[in-house]
């Protein structure tokens, strides 16, 4: 969790404008020259926007922890064939031709990798080059993942923050909305 001091003086991070703790209500609004109720309006939208960024990165969170395991399934698979490479050991495989649709094939003794790269693309390469290319892959996931979680903490930190500061201000607007009914009801009568 962040502390106060890192997200005062954080604006944003990787576009997510950081939310400002509300500490004293009337100076945040004579500051920000709104209306309690226009304040409240700018924080829900605020809010709604956090929520929608939300969405997005626990998307993109799930699909890199889906990708990350089959990444490293590459990896394995790729390391099998080098380490059968050269022994006249038959390496037979069950491999997924469609989804829940598997053949069987016997794997011949070969220097080349045929990897998908997605977008119907699919290139060969050896099988040094392709566990390079693996691993830099699994690396950056990995990476990205690591970003992606620490972004989904700082947003959380600020819809907590901007959370907050909404229930401050409407206690504010409602304390002052029953010091001004206490005041008309005291006020005397001509």
């Amino acid at each position: 969790m962040a502390s106060a001091s890192s997200s005062e003086t954080m604006t944003e991070r990787r576009g997510i404008p950081a939310a400002q703790f509300v500490e004293d209500v009337e100076t945040y609004l004579s500051q920000s020259g709104l209306d309690a109720n226009s304040a409240l309006s700018f924080l829900q939208e605020r809010l709604q926007q956090y929520k929608f960024v939300e969405m997005k990165l626990l998307a993109q969170q799930r699909d890199l922890q889906a990708k990350i395991p089959d990444i490293e399934k590459c990896v394995n698979v790729v390391a099998t064939l080098q380490t059968k490479k050269g022994t006249d050991e038959e390496l037979i495989a069950d491999f997924e031709v469609s989804e829940g649709i598997f053949s069987r094939a016997r794997i011949e003794d070969n220097d080349s990798v045929c990897l998908w790269l997605g977008a119907n693309v699919m290139l060969e390469y050896s099988s040094e080059e392709a566990t390079t290319l693996l691993q830099k892959n699994l690396e950056n996931a990995k990476a990205s993942l690591e970003v992606l979680i620490a972004d989904l903490q700082f947003l959380r930190d600020q819809v907590t923050i901007t959370q907050v500061t909404i229930a401050r201000l409407y206690n504010w607007e409602v304390h002052q909305r029953r010091l001004r009914q206490a005041a008309t009801a005291a006020a005397p009568k001509d």
